[in-house]
């Protein structure tokens, strides 16, 4: 598995001089990181090789007739030609030795005729007997951004942190990566798992479930052949202290109807899948949305001692709505104690609520919500923040959320999750929460829901 995830050198079958084609998208995507520039695209440091009897050079890669007249050996042969050359490919592949094979390229079972179902069936087949692994048909890739390794035509590199993100829908996976450059979700590894011709979710979450870069493994899912061993492979995940989060397409009959013609999977019954994720370990989530969420919570804070959580705002209002929030989703409010109060009384105004959540009122000035916060997070028995900010006036983001940075810092043992309310005049601060790590929601009730997987139950 490691020469499909962390590959030595990569072969382009199928590299293509139209800027328009995925042959084109993918070798870029090696050569630079990204067809779209971000922060995050550097170039694979491995050997590249782009095949193309076409073609002399493309991106600055020498091209070559076929994967066997690479000079060196490969790890991992990206695929993107016509379905019916396919075959042919993986032969070429098996007598190369290589390692592992994505085959990007649709026109398989997908398409729900007996040619494309024979098609995978002979892919299938060839990989089987060469002993090498085949990931897809029908699929985006793989990324692992800690090598600079963006195996895909997705069109950007994610930062690099501790989600692995395993998905059924390659169109997903690549907008998920948009979303990340903004809201700073961070990947051990993305892999699209396409028609799951030979590899199925349950491989790669066995594989990250003993991967050191992992803290989460997040799940969309489809349909699966073989229950009892993503099962497995979710417990033994959980095992290790990963948090195993689970979307699942396909629960009602329209998307039943909807799945078969995406990626030739079956799905059953949504109850029976739920209950079985629940009984080993996973948490099954209701949205894209909910799934990061929870992942990036996970991903970036540690877990919580105790469940005794402390909220502090600006906005009575806010406070009010996060608690109702965390009492709904199982997160207990820490009762501040007598001498914690008298030290907040020294720099509070008088108003100030003097309870949890401690409204410190909504003129609060950045040097309010420091001792607020320093005092708070600073008391043994309060084992995790949710800091709320509410844009008034005189409020300053950008001090507000250095302030839970350093907060953060001083505290290492505690989880601490924000809600920097509003739009334009909130993004500074919400840009430096990103950027330290601090998973921050527009939302009261986003931030109680992510806390609520950082506390035990």
């Amino acid at each position: 598995m490691n020469k499909l995830i962390e590959p030595g050198s990569v072969a382009v079958i199928g590299a293509s001089r139209n800027v328009n084609s995925a042959g084109y998208g993918i070798l870029k995507s090696l050569v630079t990181g990204c067809v779209l520039k971000s922060p995050f695209c550097n170039g694979f440091k491995g050997p590249v090789y782009a095949i193309n009897p076409n073609a002399k050079k493309i991106l600055g890669k020498k091209c070559y007739n076929s994967v066997l007249d690479v000079p060196g050996g490969v790890d991992l042969a990206l695929i993107a030609v016509p379905a019916k050359l396919v075959p042919s490919v993986l032969r070429e592949c098996s007598l190369k030795k290589v390692g592992a094979a994505a085959v990007i390229s649709a026109g398989f079972a997908e398409l729900g005729t007996n040619k494309g179902k024979a098609l995978q069936e002979e892919i299938t087949r060839i990989a089987e007997d060469a002993g090498f692994l085949l990931l897809g048909p029908n699929c985006l890739g793989v990324l692992r951004p800690s090598i600079n390794l963006n195996a895909s035509f997705g069109a950007s590199t994610p930062p690099s942190g501790g989600i692995a993100f395993i998905t059924q829908s390659g169109a997903l996976a690549d907008s998920i990566i948009d979303w990340s450059l903004d809201e700073m979700y961070a990947f051990s590894g993305i892999v699209s798992l396409g028609n799951m011709a030979a590899l199925g979710p349950e491989h790669f979450v066995e594989w990250f479930a003993t991967d050191k870069k992992t803290k989460v493994i997040a799940l969309y899912l489809e349909g699966f052949k073989d229950g009892p061993a993503l099962m497995k492979a979710v417990k033994k995940a959980v095992r290790n202290k990963k948090q195993v989060f689970v979307l699942k397409g396909g629960r009602s009959e329209a998307g039943l109807k909807a799945v078969s013609s995406h990626t030739a999977s079956m799905a059953g019954s949504y109850a029976v899948f739920k209950a079985a994720m629940g009984q080993s370990g996973a948490k099954v989530v209701d949205s894209l949305e909910e799934l990061f969420e929870y992942a990036k919570a996970v991903s970036s804070q540690p877990r919580a001692k105790k469940n005794s959580i402390a909220i502090i705002t600006n906005g009575g209002g806010a406070g009010v709505l996060c608690a109702d929030y965390c009492q709904r989703f199982g997160v207990k409010l820490a009762k501040l104690k007598e001498g914690t109060l008298k030290k907040l009384d020294e720099h509070m105004k008088p108003t100030y609520s003097r309870a949890n959540p401690l409204d410190i009122i909504g003129d609060a000035l950045p040097e309010t919500y420091e001792k607020a916060i320093n005092i708070v997070a600073g008391e043994p028995y309060v084992k995790g923040v949710i800091v709320i900010q509410t844009l008034q006036t005189m409020t300053d983001g950008e001090r507000d959320a250095r302030a839970v940075i350093e907060a953060s810092k001083r505290h290492p043992d505690k989880p601490f999750v924000t809600v920097f309310m509003g739009g334009k005049y909130s993004k500074p601060g919400k840009t430096l929460l990103h950027e330290a790590g601090i998973p921050d929601y527009n939302d009261p009730k986003t931030a109680a829901k992510a806390m609520s997987v950082l506390v035990p139950k």
